[in-house]
């Protein structure tokens, strides 16, 4: 009896539990269902909505490209420039590029390749790159020819269904035909054959494989891989496509290495029309198309709200005028060639881009990798600083070797001890070259990086973990974009906010399709920054820069290779940040050309043209700043007001010396009684010049809002421009 009812309990106990359970694989199955049918009723909705193969017609309207105030900068057509090529006509070479390059398995899939997808997947998830993509030939021409670009999963799903009717409307020869002739190659030319002749000046049929590999090359990314605009990125696609061919077994590896060293030459296409602010007009479609493809671009009548100023841009190219001419290539193009590229620290906003001469296509502005010379020594003495040195730490300037290496200044000549403040504003590489060893070359190579140099070489046997990267003598170089982005950092108090030079994009519609928020991120250290800062307005108003005066509060840095081929001056107020580059497209020389001559001088007149434009102000000094009377000799504190070797410095609270210096003070005659504020003892080089030497050079900034603000006591007239620095 006491069994049944023991039973009894346990049976009422589990009929809940059952009961649940039940409730729950029906409400999983119910779920299911209406998810099914919903997934259904989208697809359903996508396939009825898709367009059929005889296309979607719709008039092409232009698109349009404006300034940051509204005004009308160019204006982009909607006329094709397509010449159309028959596949009998198209060599063997190319169509095999075409297939290893983009659908090895093109002849086998009936339009998807669930192989391929897999495949780019996993190169995502691993890391390793994408040499083909996970789309198919057919689904790029269903793409092209009858979908937009947009990154949704109804294009997906229409794309997918129009590749298996193109498959079986139509045979391969006549798919890969279609595509070829279809897609876009950058320059406004569309189709192997317009291709052909814009970049080598032939037939598509007279393409050799060399040829062949760089145009199957170039539909990845249009205008970045041109051979007209960018002939060092085009080669690396094309060995990359020829990679692919090897491995395919297209051709063999001795073909393979014999095109990779046939030389390219590049058909000569003079610009007829001036087109305003042609640079950055190029540097904006190249992401619009990038992003959207060529036909939202040419056809789709966008209007594209950028962050340029056609006044700041009309300034630019008026101060690039003063580049000398020496000599004028073959194909027409003046050099010295130059750059010039102005950033808001704060935003990000591109606001004047010039990229060369404007006859040529070839954006110097954003994609030469130069030799930065000692341009890049901020990036050291920022180390330097956040290994707990300060502007007035006395480094011995003397001869050193580093195995069979010993370095030497511009002007060969020894200084003996000098503070990092001085040595910073006389561009001293021995003195660099020690502070670098001292802080560590990675930490100098961290903040560049943090900062936005995105070209540095970290591993391999040639790379920039060296000594020498702190004068600049890095493996691929810099970019004028990158630096200044970078140096906008300083501006910024230690924020990095990513350059950008698209605010809005709008489609036809009146649709937003993009806009753009300020990419910030703390990477440096606002008390380290602020006393970076403080030491290169030294080298305006008492060091190498001095060409680059503009009277109001300024920093920055000279840069000139050792070699004497690239002048640089990169220099920020609170808010404009602007890079000048100079040097020859060739391997020729600048003569007696530095960084503090011709470049210093037209940032000078670009910055002095766009003043109006920002009121003039010093930058933000952040708490925890003090100041202190220091030896110029041994950095160590002077007690003595008379005492002419010392001079104001600032610190962050707490690094400050709290020793007294015992080295013998040296009167001024001449100004017995009133406190001393600009030494003049030469180790010195005028560091009591520097804006923040006492509290009172400069009243506070006015607030980020106010445009107005008090126009503050300029900083000191330089010393005078000495040439002879770099």
């Amino acid at each position: 009896m006491q069994e049944q009812t023991n039973e009894t309990k346990d049976s009422s106990r589990r009929k809940p539990k059952k009961n649940k359970r039940a409730i729950t694989i029906i409400a999983v199955l119910v779920f299911l269902v209406m998810l099914t049918g919903a997934g259904l009723g989208f697809l359903t909705a996508s396939i009825h909505t898709m367009p059929s193969l005889k296309g979607d017609i719709r008039p092409a309207v232009s698109s349009q490209i404006l300034d940051a105030n509204g005004k009308l900068i160019t204006t982009i057509h909607s006329v094709e420039n397509r010449l159309p090529a028959s596949i009998n006509k198209i060599p063997k070479n190319l169509q095999n590029a075409f297939i290893a390059a983009e659908d090895a398995r093109f002849y086998q899939h009936s339009g998807i390749d669930p192989r391929g997808i897999l495949r780019a997947v996993w190169s995502n998830l691993t890391d390793r790159g994408i040499s083909e993509g996970g789309s198919t030939i057919t689904q790029q021409l269903a793409r092209n020819a009858l979908l937009s670009q947009d990154q949704t999963i109804k294009r997906k799903i229409q794309e997918a269904f129009l590749s298996l009717q193109i498959e079986r409307q139509y045979s391969k020869d006549e798919i890969l035909e279609m595509y070829m002739n279809q897609i876009y190659f950058g320059q406004g030319a569309y189709g192997v054959q317009t291709a052909a002749q814009i970049y080598f000046g032939k037939n598509v049929e007279d393409l050799n494989l060399a040829e062949c590999a760089m145009i199957a090359g170039i539909p990845k990314s249009p205008n970045y891989y041109s051979p007209s605009s960018n002939l060092k990125a085009a080669k690396e696609r094309q060995a990359v496509v020829l990679e692919q061919m090897v491995k395919y077994g297209y051709i063999d590896s001795l073909s393979a290495s014999k095109a990779r060293t046939t030389e390219i030459k590049v058909a000569n296409r003079q610009t007829t029309t001036t087109t305003p602010a042609s640079y950055f007009t190029d540097y904006v479609v190249q992401h619009l198309i990038d992003k959207y493809g060529a036909d939202a671009v040419y056809k789709d009548g966008l209007k594209v709200y950028t962050t340029l100023d056609l006044d700041m841009q009309s300034k630019a190219e008026q101060a690039m005028q003063q580049l000398p001419t020496s000599q004028t290539t073959e194909n027409g193009i003046k050099q010295p060639q130059g750059a010039l590229i102005a950033i808001e620290p704060h935003t990000g906003h591109i606001k004047a881009m010039v990229g060369g001469r404007g006859n040529d296509q070839f954006n110097r502005a954003v994609l030469a990798e130069r030799q930065p010379g000692s341009a890049f020594k901020p990036f050291v003495y920022l180390a330097a600083l956040e290994s707990g040195l300060t502007p007035a730490s006395i480094i011995d300037d003397s001869p050193v070797s580093f195995g069979s290496w010993s370095p030497v200044n511009y002007d060969r000549k020894f200084r003996g001890q000098v503070t990092m403040r001085s040595a910073l504003e006389q561009s001293l590489n021995v003195v660099t070259v020690k502070l670098a060893q001292q802080a560590g070359i990675d930490k100098a190579l961290y903040y560049a990086q943090q900062m936005g140099i995105s070209t540095l070489v970290l591993n391999g046997n040639i790379n920039d973990r060296n000594l020498a990267m702190s004068l600049g003598g890095l493996t691929r170089g810099v970019t004028p974009l990158e630096l200044a982005s970078a140096y906008g950092v300083l501006a910024n108090n230690g924020v990095r906010v990513e350059p950008t030079a698209i605010i809005k994009v709008v489609d036809r519609n009146g649709k937003v399709l993009e806009e753009t928020v300020p990419k910030e991120k703390v990477v440096v250290n606002e008390r380290s920054a602020f006393l970076l800062t403080d030491m290169m307005k030294g080298v305006i108003t008492n060091g190498t820069g001095t060409g680059a005066y503009i009277g109001r509060p300024a920093a920055g840095k000279t840069g000139t290779t050792s070699d004497y081929k690239d002048a640089w001056f990169v220099g920020f107020t609170p808010d404009l940040v602007a890079a000048v580059w100079m040097g020859c497209d060739n391997p020729e020389y600048l003569g007696d050309i530095t960084g503090g001559t011709i470049p210093a001088s037209i940032w000078k007149n670009f910055m002095n043209g766009v003043a109006t434009k920002y009121a003039a102000r010093d930058f933000v000094r952040p708490s925890g700043i003090v100041a202190a009377r220091v030896s110029d000799k041994d950095g160590l504190l002077v007690t003595d007001p008379n005492n002419k070797d010392g001079h104001t410095e600032i610190f962050v609270e707490g690094t400050q010396p709290t020793k007294v210096s015992t080295v013998s003070t040296t009167k001024d005659p001449k100004d017995k009684d009133a406190k001393d504020t600009k030494g003049s003892n030469p180790t010195n080089n005028g560091a009591d010049n520097s804006s923040t030497a006492t509290e009172s050079t400069l009243p506070p900034p006015p607030s980020k809002n106010d445009k107005s603000g008090v126009t503050p006591t300029p900083p000191p007239p330089p010393k005078g421009n000495d040439t002879k620095k770099n």
